[in-house]
């Protein structure tokens, strides 16, 4: 799939005739000023004007900017929209309704509202996510029968949506200081930093999306300092520049 663009946000400025090679749903080239489709002698102004290439699909008239990065989602939030700007409301009832929607989800729902958050990031030029998932278990704490599950409704929402994905894998063992997870907060909690590691170390996202979709797996914490292991166990992080896996090992502690 070849696009003629008419203007271009390039790495050394605005670019105006800009040709763009997509191949298998990746930028396979980009080039400035028409070289592609020249052949002897310079252009004509009407076509340098807008030109078309030999095999171009489509133009795009005006100004194209490469994707934006929205780096901090919590995609479920959105079911907030509109419920929580009332009255004189506070951090803390905003808390309490994020955790009764937190409460109430499945994987099925969760995919649901995933997918439309980020349908709404692509409509606005976002195309990558870095989506912050602490909400892994079922509601009594239970891991699933896949102890991922959750975070593969959140990859297969993003590929339905088209967007990349940076899923930040959170380890969450504590509710403030010295207290542990209560209520809602135990649908966050691995138990300990150990099974944590090992559960994100046991997530293989290869067959859940497409390559040209997932953008790979980090590693956020909320826990005591004491809690964490020293190395995290097993984990595993795909580059996103070159979509490689790379996994190290360590023994748990006895």
């Amino acid at each position: 799939m070849r696009l003629h663009l008419e203007h271009a946000l390039l790495d050394d400025g605005v670019q105006s005739d800009v040709l763009l090679e997509i191949e298998d749903g990746r930028i396979k080239s980009v080039g400035a000023g028409g070289q592609f489709w020249r052949r002897e002698g310079e252009v004509s102004a009407p076509r340098r004007q807008f030109p078309r290439a030999p095999g171009e699909t489509d133009g795009l008239p005006g100004l194209t900017l490469p994707g934006f990065a929205n780096c901090h989602s919590h995609a479920f939030h959105r079911a907030l929209r509109g419920h929580t700007q009332t009255e004189r409301g506070s951090f803390w009832t905003w808390r309490e309704q994020m955790y009764d929607v937190a409460a109430g989800l499945t994987p099925d729902s969760y995919f649901e509202l995933a997918r439309d958050t980020y349908a709404e990031m692509r409509a606005t030029g976002i195309t990558a996510v870095g989506e912050f998932h602490y909400l892994h278990h079922q509601p009594d704490g239970t891991p699933y029968a896949d102890p991922n599950e959750m975070g593969k409704a959140l990859l297969a929402a993003a590929d339905e949506a088209g967007l990349r994905i940076r899923l930040l894998d959170t380890c969450y063992l504590a509710s403030g200081f010295g207290s542990p997870p209560e209520g809602v907060q135990v649908r966050y909690s691995d138990g300990d930093a150990w099974r944590w590691a090992e559960r994100v170390a046991a997530f293989d996202d290869r067959a859940s999306v497409r390559p040209s979709t997932r953008c790979g797996r980090s590693r956020a914490t909320s826990c005591p300092s004491s809690s964490r292991p020293r190395r995290a166990s097993r984990c595993t992080s795909i580059s996103p520049s070159r979509s490689r896996r790379t996994t190290r090992a360590w023994p748990r502690p006895a």
